[in-house]
């Protein structure tokens, strides 16, 4: 009975804590929406780099601040941490009306970019009420707030827009002040239901509980984190500009098969705790990262046409030219069939197609010399990386970084029981940085190269760096686990 009242407690606690954390990931995704909207409509006038920064603040002291929330979480107990990071982040949001330049919204979204912290709350709060053999499922669970970046990209446009119908120049102000209620809410519902808790190491001191920092195992965790959370939020603001340019959708489809990739990408993440808990997060982490490789190789291939030599045509004997039309050119009493420029309708085709024709080079009463080129070959191969499978492709492999979200968490506990909040808020910081310096390595590859695909092939060599990483690393272990096994039985028994 006693079990089972923990249990009930348990996943009490696991539905306050996913609710506030999609509501916390849903306000972190606001400014993206907002301001977007404030310049669109006339409202500010910020140029590029300003937008920029807007768009990125937020989510970069998310991200900075996870560490620091992390070990406050471990120090003090979830509960109040939680509470405490859901009323405080509110008042940015509740001021955020008032803000009429660049300088006060930037300063109010340094601050309620607070609430993407929350993760790394979640995470250490989560853990502790649950034992190893339900912990890759909880973690999942909780990781499913991550589709609170889906409700702001469905409801958010809509809710300005109708706000601003009987006052377009003040009615966006009515949004924040419902994001700010609502983290108020489950603040103080928080307080009221929730129960704390603290790990035992909690009189450590903060360089104590920095020590699993220097461990190596942090990093590795951190880079597969960059890959499977960092990019899958790069990507989420990412797809819709690479639909728009390379397959010429409108903004509106654009935006739904953006959210195509995202939505599935978090709710898939509580499938991803049960496969960890089932099969063990290292086999699942070699399905994320292998898939991620090859998913990512055939996405690597970019729409393009390729004009190439084909085969020509050489005189078969010496002798002049005395007939060029256009289809044969004739050189003494020998005719030679040119082939003929032809249109390419395959439009969307799954595979490349390729076209071949031949431009005569030979002039009228020209001498031509035996094996001297008469007619030129061209070829044209053409692959249109088909939309629909291209399309396809994203949502396998944002499927695939959502498994892998949980995947990773599920490594914490079992390696750092006693310091979730502070390792799960270290790769939780290294992730999050991911997303804000995905966008920026994209921008500058596709300024490079002027191919779209390029970030694909960014992220299939960190994807290969990761895998080999891994396998490099669980190899190692167990060759050392072999020789103290060996030394074991030859050392005699006393």
């Amino acid at each position: 009975m006693k079990n089972t009242n923990s249990l009930s407690q348990s996943h009490k606690i696991l539905f306050l804590n996913t609710l506030a954390f999609t509501v916390c990931f849903a306000c972190w995704t606001l400014n993206g929406v907002l301001v977007t909207f404030l310049v669109d409509n006339g409202i500010f006038h910020w140029d590029v780099i300003q937008v920029g920064w807007l768009l990125g603040i937020p989510i970069l002291t998310g991200s900075i601040m996870r560490l620091p929330i992390g070990i406050l979480t471990d120090k003090f107990g979830g509960k109040y941490v939680f509470s405490l990071l859901l009323l405080l982040s509110s008042i940015p949001l509740f001021l955020l009306p008032y803000a009429d330049s660049f300088f006060m919204f930037a300063v109010l979204s340094f601050f309620f970019g607070m609430v993407g912290t929350s993760f790394a709350v979640g995470i250490g709060y989560t853990s502790i009420w649950y034992p190893k053999e339900w912990q890759g499922r909880a973690l999942g669970i909780f990781g499913m707030g991550n589709a609170g970046a889906a409700i702001t990209t469905f409801l958010a446009p809509s809710l300005l827009n109708h706000f601003s119908i009987d006052d377009p120049q003040n009615g966006w102000k009515v949004l924040p002040i419902i994001y700010a209620i609502s983290l108020v809410v489950i603040g103080v519902a928080f307080l009221i239901f929730t129960q704390n808790k603290k790990p035992e190491n909690n009189t450590k001191t903060v360089s104590q509980m920095l020590t699993p920092l220097k461990s190596q195992r942090v990093w590795r965790f951190g880079a597969y984190y960059f890959l499977v959370f960092g990019c899958f939020v790069s990507y989420s603001q990412w797809l819709l500009p690479n639909f728009m340019n390379v397959y010429q959708t409108s903004l509106v489809m654009g935006g739904l098969f953006a959210t195509m990739f995202s939505l599935p990408s978090g709710v898939i993440r509580a499938f991803g705790g049960y496969l960890s808990d089932k099969f063990g997060a290292r086999k699942v982490m070699y399905w994320v990262l292998g898939s991620s490789v090859i998913l990512s190789a055939l996405l690597s291939i970019p729409k393009m046409e390729i004009t190439t030599s084909g085969p020509g045509i050489l005189a078969a004997k010496k002798g002049v030219v005395n007939v060029i039309n256009d289809k044969t050119v004739k050189i003494g009493d020998k005719e030679y069939p040119i082939a003929q420029k032809t249109s390419n309708s395959n439009e969307n085709a799954i595979f490349p197609t390729s076209t071949s024709w031949q431009d005569v080079i030979v002039t009228h009463n020209q001498s031509v010399a035996k094996k001297e080129l008469i007619a030129k070959g061209v070829t044209v191969i053409k692959f249109d990386a088909n939309m629909w499978v291209f399309l396809i492709l994203v949502i396998l492999i944002g499927i695939s970084w959502g498994i892998g979200k949980a995947a990773v968490y599920k490594h914490i506990p079992e390696y750092f029981p006693k310091e979730v909040g502070v390792v799960g808020g270290m790769v939780g910081m290294i992730g999050g940085l991911g997303g804000f310096f995905g966008p920026i390595i994209f921008g500058y590859l596709l300024t490079a190269t002027g191919i779209w695909s390029s970030s694909w092939i960014f992220i299939l060599i960190f994807s290969t760096v990761c895998l080999v990483w891994m396998h490099y690393t669980i190899t190692q272990l167990s060759k050392e686990k072999q020789i103290k096994t060996s030394k074991a039985k030859l050392e005699p028994a006393y």
